[in-house]
């Protein structure tokens, strides 16, 4: 994984986090549900280079 999108998706993880926690002390249900979908889409982005990486490995064995 890239070092820069590794970056990018933990701050994107860490900002639903924050988000989704003020939400809770707010109890504003559109900031946690902001929170839980930044999460998720640092979650899918981390896969994602996950899968590149092991199909770069795959290519360099060869």
């Amino acid at each position: 994984m890239s070092a820069k999108q590794k970056g990018k998706a933990t701050l994107k993880n860490v900002e639903g986090k924050v988000q989704e926690a003020a939400g809770n002390v707010t109890e504003d249900p559109e900031d946690q549900a902001e929170g839980k979908i930044k999460q998720a889409e640092a979650s899918a982005q981390h896969t994602v280079e996950n899968a590149k990486d092991a199909v770069k490995k795959q290519i360099d064995k060869h």
